[in-house]
């Protein structure tokens, strides 16, 4: 679009409704004109100054009384110049139309008439007298040069723009001449004392009025999207002549500035753009009236707003150290100078300029520019009149002048996908879980019962929404036992099929199903029923949608610039720059978000094995060392200590978990404690156990002939049990992609497969550690889990014919968390070896693992695990002799679990007959394939 050339100086039109403001009174200009003259003088200065006044007007003729005791001359020469200045001031009015123009000049009458009512009062003035004054003022005249040209300036603004610089200069210049001219009779010693009475001009910045159009550059920048600083252009500003009011309104027909009782329509001047200069001192409160066709719009104007963000929010965005981030940026609905609105703001560095568009302005955001808010990188706009519900994107102009359509990377609501707007929203949630918060830091995590059951929310029960979900997990968790739910990452995505990891919506629970406020309820309703929420969180890498994060201002911003360090090799995505402080803001913010605003318990942080490493998944010369010539990623290290240093400040009882798979050192300890590869810890509260899931899966995917040959697999994991504090995983990944279900992992018959899950879960909940366990695994499902149609919930179905067999898993599973969760030997010391004592772990033949788990005061449980499909009668172990007897309190292979029921019924107690290095021993019945746990009597 071609921009208009710049205005000449065009006036909004008058409407019949307009207020003009007064003019100072007759008073008021006798005070000012006493400041400006020397005290020896004021008495004959004050009397020049009762008699003179501007030329009249013919209104101001009409109306102002008429002075008394004046010769005949004198009237004669007024009324003389009083012609003569009339016809000038219509000569004026004719060439210059406009409001600001008649208002000058009826400006310039109440002046006259409150002059000649000051002169009227005074006493008859001879030709004498009035020589006398022009003597007495004449030797001022060096010092009243400048103020007699001032004076002319004002009374040629009064008759038009300052524009007409042609009438202005008639008027000095005419002004000059009667300075020279003597006073020999009445009607020059009238224009003398006129001459001395410089009170009467306007204020300094309304003496050289300004056109109050949009200049042709500003225009160009404000149609192209490009402008940083729209509001130093748009708005009311203060100028030369009065206040300038413009405005940019698209498709609008007209414009109305609605002051009080003053009323004043813009000039359109073409494109959306409006203005008027009305002679007004300072900007007043206003609205506006916005006419468009068969509407008129009252609103405010929303360039008459100072920033919604502070200096300190900027500072601490620049710094990246907004550790509330979320509270600064994004669409906030809120009350600012009195005025309800919503506050949008977006961090765009690299953009030439951002605007806001949505449902409000019907996806055009050419009227709404946003400003640039100094070197933050940070643009704002605080738009009246729009709440909640409303849609929105930004509309950025990049580097290159082409535009983009983006979502916001801190929305705290999105449509339903696969729409991608975000949605303007604020919580009203009333919190009933203070109880649950006061708890859970009562002790840490890994010194806790921690069994975790894991959930994909969208396939848990298909169809139910988060408040739906409400009313039927908490019930069937609890009734199970777990200690906590881990929910699958709930942040917005695009595709189901991702399963929710690769995000979009990094501070939105997925609108799939239900508000960010469903979502609260959702986990109060969980901490009520005294289960605590973890969440996984995705900070390793983003998708490359060209509405999201992906070059979201034309340039790398959240991933790294280096192409080679910003695709991520295994799922196509991109990795973020851990090494920018502002990504690294973004994320630690996001993980306090869901953490404070969410009540989240804990973050399962998805990857920590690819951010950790230069060369994940790359081949050599696909990746460059770090500056020590290493493979570590430095950025990343440094990210994750600073996460979770400050979540574990902020938010007491809360942990984070990492999903890492290597044997990186230190990832649950410290920060600050250097280890053996000269790093700080990473700061995790605890890890996955990846090398057990892999390890004791593959042993029990062997055939039970086989078994010996792999004893290793299930023994190695107590090599390094202690080096970190961990949670051992049977997640969705292992249940997935041809993976296959737990219980199809196992070898064998129907009957040995069931037998063989029953027997790993009674291993796993008695090894040290944490556990965790994926839907639908806990009833024995056969399928592998699809998102699709989730748990195969059938299974549990009274007149399903097997059913009692999947039920019975159920039960074990409810038991083992029963038992677990009272037995404080399982869970106290899962992080000292003190609380671990092999009973055998070498009987590879016999597939036999036997050992004991303390609490801190001694107490022992003893579990033993007989991975072969044989029962071994009176099978020797040895135990500790302080024991005088042991009874069951598990057996996997009891009949209500769906086991042969080869049970020890009765008290074992020991013999004194030394075994395994012990002083005495017990003989038992071993089931097959099973885990039989014993606790003192």
């Amino acid at each position: 679009m071609t921009p208009r050339s710049e205005s000449s100086g065009s006036h909004p039109k008058k409407t019949a409704g307009e207020k003009i403001p007064e003019q100072p009174t007759a008073a008021q200009q006798k005070s000012a004109a006493k400041k400006t003259a020397v005290p020896k003088q004021a008495a004959a200065k004050k009397a020049a100054a009762r008699k003179s006044a501007p030329a009249q007007s013919p209104a101001t003729k009409s109306t102002a009384a008429k002075p008394t005791a004046k010769p005949a001359a004198a009237k004669k020469a007024v009324a003389r110049k009083a012609v003569e200045k009339k016809a000038v001031a219509k000569k004026a009015v004719a060439k210059n139309t406009g409001p600001a123009k008649a208002t000058a000049a009826q400006s310039t009458a109440k002046k006259v008439a409150a002059t000649k009512a000051a002169a009227k009062k005074a006493p008859a003035k001879t030709a004498v007298k009035k020589a006398a004054v022009k003597k007495a003022t004449t030797t001022k005249a060096a010092a009243k040069k400048a103020t007699t040209a001032k004076a002319a300036a004002t009374r040629a603004t009064a008759a038009g723009p300052p524009a007409k610089k042609a009438v202005a200069k008639k008027a000095v210049a005419k002004k000059a001449a009667a300075k020279k001219a003597p006073a020999k009779t009445a009607g020059a010693g009238k224009a003398a004392a006129r001459k001395a009475a410089p009170a009467q001009v306007v204020p300094p910045e309304m003496e050289i009025a300004v056109s109050p159009a949009v200049d042709a550059v500003d225009r160009e920048r404000l149609l192209g999207g490009t402008h940083h600083a729209p509001h130093s252009v748009l708005g009311a500003h203060p100028v030369p002549g009065g206040v300038a009011f413009r405005a940019f309104r698209p498709y609008a027909l007209s414009v109305t500035v609605v002051a009080g009782e003053l009323r004043a329509e813009l000039h359109d001047d073409g494109e959306g753009f409006f203005s008027g200069l009305l002679p007004l001192r300072e900007v007043p409160a206003y609205r506006l009236l916005v006419g468009y066709e068969g509407t008129v719009l009252d609103t405010e104007d929303a360039y008459r707003f100072l920033p919604t963000l502070g200096d300190l929010d900027l500072h601490l965005i620049g710094e990246g150290r907004h550790e509330e981030l979320w509270t600064a940026l994004g669409a906030h609905p809120t009350t600012h100078e009195g005025v309800t609105g919503t506050r949008f703001s977006v961090w765009a560095p690299n953009a030439r300029g951002v605007r806001v568009a949505g449902t409000f302005n019907f996806w055009d955001g050419t009227g709404h520019a946003m400003r640039s808010l100094g070197s933050s990188g940070v643009w704002e706009l605080f738009l009246p009149d729009i709440g909640e519900g409303e849609l929105y994107k930004f509309d950025i102009t990049r580097p290159d002048g082409s535009r983009t359509l983006r979502a916001d990377p801190l929305a705290r609501r999105t449509e339903v996908p696969p729409a991608t707007s975000s949605v303007i929203t604020s919580s009203a949630y009333e919190w009933g879980d203070a109880e649950w918060l006061d708890r859970r830091a009562e002790a840490p995590a890994h010194e806790a019962p921690f069994s975790v059951y894991e959930v994909h929310l969208a396939s848990w029960r298909p169809g139910l929404t988060y408040r739906q979900l409400a009313d039927q997990l908490p019930g069937y968790v609890k009734n199970l036992g777990f200690t906590h739910v881990e929910l699958m990452p709930v942040a917005e995505h695009p595709f189901g099929g991702s399963w929710g990891y690769q995000v979009t919506g990094f501070y939105a629970p997925t609108a799939r199903l239900g508000t960010p406020d469903d979502f609260r309820h959702l986990v109060d309703s969980l901490h009520r029923a005294g289960i605590g929420v973890l969440m996984d969180w995705v900070p390793a890498h983003f998708p490359r949608d060209d509405w999201a994060l992906a070059e979201f201002d034309g340039r790398p911003l959240y991933e790294h610039e280096d192409p080679l360090r910003a695709a991520h090799p295994d799922w196509g995505t991109l990795e973020f720059d851990f090494g920018r402080r502002e990504v690294r803001n973004f994320l630690v913010s996001n993980a306090l978000y869901w953490c404070e605003e969410f009540h989240i318990d804990g973050l399962r942080v998805d990857a920590v094995a690819s951010m950790l490493y230069l060369d994940y998944s790359r081949e050599a010369g696909q990746w460059t060392p770090n500056e020590h010539g290493g493979r570590e990623n430095l950025d990343a290290v440094a990210f994750l200590q600073e996460m979770n240093a400050t979540v574990y400040r902020r938010v007491p009882g809360v942990v984070t978990i990492a999903e890492e798979s290597t044997a990186w050192d230190g990832v649950t300890r410290a920060t600050h404690h250097e280890g053996p590869s000269g790093f700080g810890g990473l700061g995790f509260g605890l890890k996955w156990n990846m090398g057990w899931m892999h390890d004791s899966l593959q042993y029990m995917s062997h055939e039970p002939v086989h078994r010996k040959y792999h004893h290793h697999e299930m023994t190695f994991s107590m090599v390094y049990a202690y080096s970190e504090n961990y949670v051992l995983p049977i997640s969705h990944d292992e249940v997935v992609h041809g993976k296959r279900s737990l219980v199809s992992k196992m070898p064998g018959d129907w009957w040995q497969q069931r037998a063989g899950h029953r027997a790993y879960l009674g291993f796993m909940w008695a090894h040290p550690g944490k556990q965790l366990l994926f839907m639908g695994q806990e009833f024995a499902q056969g399928a592998e889990w699809s998102e699709a149609h989730g748990p195969d919930w059938w299974l549990l179905d009274p007149g399903y014919g097997a059913e009692p067999e999947h039920r019975g898993v159920r039960d074990l599973v409810r038991d083992l968390n029963t038992v677990y969760r009272a037995t404080p030997a399982l869970w106290r010391l899962d992080t000292d070896p003190a609380g671990f004592e092999w009973i055998v772990g070498d009987a590879a033949d016999d597939n036999v693992l036997a050992f004991l788990r303390l609490d801190p005061e001694g107490t022992p449980i003893l579990a033993v695990s007989n991975f072969a499909p044989v029962v071994r009668q009176d099978y020797r172990l040895g135990v500790p002799e302080d024991v005088p007897a042991w009874h069951e309190a598990v057996n996997t292979d009891a009949a209500r679990y769906g086991g042969s029921d080869i049970t020890n019924p009765d008290p074992v107690k020991p013999e004194a007959q030394p075994w395994h290095g012990r002083p005495a021993s017990i003989r038992l019945t071993l089931p097959p394939l099973s885990t039989v746990w014993l606790r003192p009597a």
